[in-house]
């Protein structure tokens, strides 16, 4: 199950029971294995996260098979060990897990293992000596952390990958991640013609998917991409530092979030399923709110993309994923945005990263490091999503007057953006429950409308 399952209508249920009954394990685990339960511990003092969202996957006997079953997982077709069972729920976001013919049977996972996004850096943060299994830039490496009580700890790397089997790399691949890695940071990505940055992007995508395959380029492209991203957001590098210190990484990511113009939206998607991401569910807002969006994702790397583009009324029910656009008269908040700043898929880079958190205790711990988090736009049980102010961006006076020569933006408003810049990126602190996947229209709409750079501007000089 490498391919992307979807419920009808992308209604993505709520998986209550599955949850419920991952924890229990989860929590056997931790009552058993010490080392686990102070990581889980400090993960959640230290970076407001929960252990739970870092689970890649559990081992359990065959005992427990008819109680997953029954709570929703079927057996997902991917490389595993002789002996074993891959089970995974098809329509939530939640660990997977592996039934073994050889465990023993026990009320507690034989073992578990979570997902660090480097072990290297894990290593190097706990204090973990030891060889990982599987040599560095193998597609999936393992490391042991500790057993205690018949609970064995380790930690995963993966690398564009989402089975289970450890294999050497062939001759000359690591030397090729490396310069897939290079080809990412390195790409120009601000030209005067935005045509020739967006033909250069596909060239380079061409060269890495050449040299490492389609998984592996996909997952090393987002990586750089939130490296790019943070070095434009105070968040990003204040929240990355917080996780690093406990070696994890950004293996929490839950989506990214690309604003396109309306000229090049069908090149983002394209690109985007160069790299394996398949269409999810499409968002209009309506006429009022202006903007449309296409959801995005690769099941084999974990990767879901937000794509948020200006929309007409009657282009609604046109493939917008696909159909270049024509230009329009006037921009709402997605449009003046890539005006200002670039697309995201050139200059700009994200618009935000959104992670898996505990809602509250994130706020309040980003708050003690003077970082202010706006009014939630999702509040549910199921879904928390809530912005950080935005970071502002100095604004090429090139760009403004060309927005104002258009009549997008009028000169006082123009004068305003050169001189105090426009809000440019956030991070997104999310939460979800019920391995909840999907997202809340409505709520969207008003984050969107938001963050318009005139609204913001506004306010600003309202206050």
């Amino acid at each position: 199950m490498t391919s992307l399952q979807t419920p009808e209508n992308f209604n993505w249920p709520l998986a209550y029971e599955a949850e419920a009954l991952l924890s229990r394990h989860i929590n056997a685990f931790l009552g058993k294995n010490p080392v686990a339960a102070r990581l889980a511990q400090r993960m959640h003092d230290e970076t407001g996260t929960e252990f739970f969202e870092w689970v890649d996957h559990f081992v359990v006997s065959t005992g427990h098979e008819v109680a997953f079953r029954a709570a929703g997982f079927i057996p997902e077709a991917t490389e595993a060990p002789a002996g074993h069972v891959v089970l995974a729920h098809p329509h939530a976001m939640l660990p997977r897990v592996l039934v073994s013919k050889q465990a023993d049977p026990s009320h507690a996972p034989r073992s578990l293992a979570i997902r660090p996004e480097f072990l290297a850096d894990f290593m190097a943060r706990q204090g973990l000596t030891g060889e990982p299994e599987g040599a560095p830039c193998a597609r999936y490496r393992v490391l042991r952390i500790n057993e205690k009580n018949g609970a064995l700890f380790q930690a995963v790397e993966r690398l564009g990958y989402r089975g289970f089997a450890v294999k050497e790399a062939g001759l000359g691949f690591a030397a090729s991640v490396v310069k897939v890695r290079e080809l990412w940071r390195a790409r120009k990505r601000d030209f005067l013609d935005d045509a020739d940055g967006v033909v250069a992007a596909f060239a380079v995508l061409e060269q890495s998917i050449d040299l490492v395959g389609r998984d592996v380029a996909c997952e090393l492209f987002f990586a750089e991409e939130r490296e790019f991203w943070m070095f434009r957001n105070r968040a990003g590098r204040v929240q990355k530092r917080r996780q690093d210190q406990l070696g994890l990484g950004w293996a929490n990511h839950d989506h990214h979030t690309y604003r396109c113009s309306r000229r090049y939206f069908p090149d983002l998607v394209k690109f985007m399923e160069l790299l394996g991401l398949e269409k999810r569910e499409r968002f209009y807002a309506g006429a009022e709110a202006g903007w449309g969006a296409q959801v995005m994702e690769t099941a084999a790397v974990g990767i879901v993309v937000f794509a948020d583009v200006d929309l007409l009324p009657d282009e609604v029910n046109e493939d917008y994923a696909t159909q270049r656009l024509p230009e329009i008269p006037a921009a709402r908040t997605v449009g003046l945005w890539c005006g200002l700043h670039g697309d995201s898929f050139l200059q700009a880079g994200m618009h935000h990263l959104e992670a898996r958190f505990n809602h509250p205790l994130l706020k309040e711990q980003l708050a003690a490091e003077g970082i202010v988090t706006m009014k939630p736009f999702s509040d549910f049980p199921f879904l928390k999503q809530a912005f950080t102010e935005g970071e502002r961006w100095t604004v090429n006076p090139h760009r403004v007057a060309a927005l104002q020569a258009k009549g997008i933006i009028t000169p006082p408003q123009a004068a305003g953006f050169v001189k105090d810049g426009a809000i440019g990126s956030h991070l997104e602190n999310l939460e979800r429950k019920g391995g909840f996947k999907g997202f809340n229209q409505k709520a969207v709409s008003v984050i969107i409308a938001a963050t318009d750079p005139r609204k913001v501007q506004e306010a600003a000089h309202a206050q």
